[in-house]
């Protein structure tokens, strides 16, 4: 077991070095980055009032479903305290402040920390939320943690960052898409910058865990294929309403999602492709027989699990979030 640790210590040395050289490659500088405030009303300004209420006109046309998936990625983006504390916790890297993982959380919290201010704000003005019961949803995400199956290990966590933020560009992307179709061009805007910024996030896990392949292949693929095997267990799994149970509302909001095609099982397959395909998983060498078992189980699972999301019915609406107003 100790081995293993030292191993992974070892790797991870060489990767948060690696970081510290990359990092103004995938974050961008503070003084010139995006503000929510570049997007929402100027409440010094004379106009505030009246751009307000075109903010308001606007948000009264979007769809009930692409409400609630607004609310549900907006609460997800809200339990940030959650996942740098998550991130703190990884064994291997160095925990001093000025080193490469340290670093980079703080960073890269500090840049995803914009997106839930943005999106909370915009929500507060649009009148179409129950706020009390959104902030009551997003205490209840932050104070019941999360278990998503990475433990303190950073290969597995590489591959769930890697996973989790490309989907949340997909999320992103699409309901800027269909806002835009709705009418509202501000909120089209603010989940296009919000996506941007995941799209390269996702680039830089994506590029950690391939520094990660080149120097422990073996190790790196028995971590991806435990990922696959648990399945990718996305934040808003643990999203709860009052009187609800962790899971119950997780249910009603990925229905709404598949309705919309915001987020899909498809999206889940395609995004486990992609991953397979950046990282040469196919055509990687130097592997011992446990690790060319996890690559044949790698490379066998996109088409099963194709075909079983190409059988999903597309889910009925019947249910009223609490966080919805009216």
């Amino acid at each position: 077991m100790s081995f293993f640790a030292d191993k992974r210590r070892e790797v991870m040395v060489h990767i948060e070095k690696y970081m510290l050289e990359m990092m103004d490659t995938y974050l961008k500088p503070i003084d010139t980055n995006w503000q929510p405030s570049d997007f929402l009303p100027d409440s010094t300004s004379e106009n505030f009032y009246q751009d307000i209420r075109i903010l308001r006109e606007n948000a009264k046309d979007l769809s009930y479903d692409l409400v609630a998936v607004l609310i549900g990625d907006t609460i997800t983006e809200e339990a940030l305290p959650t996942y740098e504390s998550w991130l703190a916790m990884v064994q291997g890297p160095s925990m001093k402040e000025d080193g490469g993982w340290m670093k980079w959380n703080r960073h890269w919290t500090a840049e995803e920390n914009r997106h839930g201010d943005l999106l909370n704000k915009y929500l507060y003005l649009s009148g179409r939320v129950d706020m009390r019961q959104m902030e009551i949803s997003t205490q209840y995400l932050i104070a019941d943690g999360f278990d998503i199956g990475t433990g303190h290990d950073p290969y597995r966590n590489f591959i769930y960052t890697s996973f989790q933020e490309l989907a949340t560009n997909i999320s992103h992307r699409r309901v800027a898409s269909l806002a835009k179709k709705d009418g509202d061009t501000l909120l089209s805007r603010m989940c296009g910058v919000i996506a941007s910024d995941e799209a390269r996030h996702a680039k830089a896990y994506k590029d950690f865990m391939n520094q990660i392949f080149r120097v422990d292949p073996n190790e790196a693929m028995l971590a991806f294929e435990d990922m696959m095997r648990k399945k990718i267990v996305m934040p808003a799994h643990f999203l709860r309403e009052v009187g609800l149970k962790i899971g119950q509302t997780f249910g009603h909001f990925t229905d709404a999602a598949q309705r919309l095609g915001v987020y899909t099982a498809i999206d889940y397959v395609e995004i486990m492709q992609s991953l397979i395909e950046d990282w040469k998983i196919e055509g990687m060498r130097d592997l011992n027989d446990a690790g060319e078992k996890a690559r044949d189980y790698i490379m066998a699972l996109p088409s099963r699990l194709l075909r079983v999301a190409e059988r999903m019915k597309n889910p009925t609406m019947d249910y009223k979030f609490t966080w919805i107003a009216g």
